[in-house]
């Protein structure tokens, strides 16, 4: 094992910004990882990632496997995470922490002054992780609503 920061990593670990090509592995390691939900779709949210310039999805690999994957987006005032998932047979080896150590970089390069995070109250295990690493809750409440006709249920 390799090390970032004193955090051991997977021995020959690279990154790449995902291609179109990268589309139907990166969904099916997102599936592994139950990152999908029903109302968003996968393909769709790729395809409007690389388009955007204020986006990246980052690519993690141990050889030529698709290990881990993040996304990483700036709506002008905060950076944004989605997608942060590592391959189950790849877990607890400091890959999710490199990649966060990627976003962040990615987020400062940019002038990005906070990085937000998503978490389901339920994730305590994601909410465990993202403490460790010194993110903090926030005093905000996210509300939402559908505007296609799409539910949760």
């Amino acid at each position: 094992m390799a090390s970032l920061v004193g955090i051991p990593i997977a021995e020959g670990l690279w990154f790449r910004s995902a291609t179109v090509d990268d589309t139907l592995p990166v969904i099916t390691l997102w599936k592994a990882c139950h990152l999908v939900r029903p109302w968003n779709d996968p393909a769709e949210d790729i395809c409007f990632c690389l388009q955007s310039p204020a986006s990246e999805l980052l690519l993690a690999f141990v050889g030529d496997e698709i290990v881990g994957s993040i996304m990483m987006g700036n709506d002008g005032h905060r950076g944004w995470i989605y997608y942060l998932g590592v391959s189950p047979t790849w877990r607890r080896g400091g890959i999710a922490r490199a990649l966060m150590v990627q976003a962040e970089q990615w987020m400062c390069a940019r002038g990005v002054p906070k990085m937000h995070a998503m978490i389901r109250h339920d994730n305590l295990e994601v909410r465990s992780f993202y403490t460790a690493l010194g993110y903090a809750d926030d005093d905000v409440l996210v509300v939402e609503k559908f505007l296609n006709g799409q539910s949760k249920t």
